[in-house]
């Protein structure tokens, strides 16, 4: 696993928040508990800091439908789960926020039979949005998280909406 942290970047709580996403065995307690589909489906952080967050999603027959590709609802959640690592660390160490999806949209454009990687490469952009956030305030950030498999052709692509309100 990649994680990249750069002291000088990361808060305390972002780079604890790393370390423990990038374990697998605490990764998957905290999936256990929050998220138990993700366990199922054998969801890995392959790279999470604070540009961006890689999930992969084994082609398998927890994640296989009856057509012989990745069921669109695990190609979802692999790729929520990307925007969604990448939002908590954002959020980390910088006070009480609320988050929530908003909107979805999905395009699929190759069947998923192979392992797919999502990829959400807007950290940055949401570390500003976030930073700019004052108390009481709220703010939307339409994500995107592209799923490649190994020949590195685009399978899927999702557009996730996330709003965030800092509370007091």
């Amino acid at each position: 696993m990649n994680s990249k942290i750069s002291s000088q970047e990361l808060n305390p709580s972002a780079q604890n928040y790393i370390s423990k996403m990038c374990n697998p065995f605490i990764f998957w307690w905290f999936m256990l508990i929050k998220l138990p589909s993700a366990v199922f489906w054998k969801l890995r952080v392959k790279t999470l800091t604070l540009e961006k967050c890689e999930i992969t999603i084994p082609f398998s027959w927890r994640t296989q439908n009856p057509f012989r590709s990745i069921y669109f609802a695990a190609l979802a959640g692999a790729g929520e789960l990307s925007t969604g690592l990448l939002s908590q660390l954002a959020l980390a160490g910088k006070g009480d926020f609320s988050m929530l999806v908003v909107d979805f949209k999905a395009e699929f454009s190759k069947k998923a039979n192979q392992k797919i990687t999502f990829t959400c490469n807007q950290g940055k952009e949401l570390n500003e949005l976030i930073q700019a956030l004052q108390i009481g305030e709220s703010t939307q950030l339409q994500m995107v998280s592209k799923g490649l498999n190994e020949d590195g052709d685009l399978v899927a692509q999702f557009f996730i909406t996330w709003s965030y309100k800092r509370k007091s």
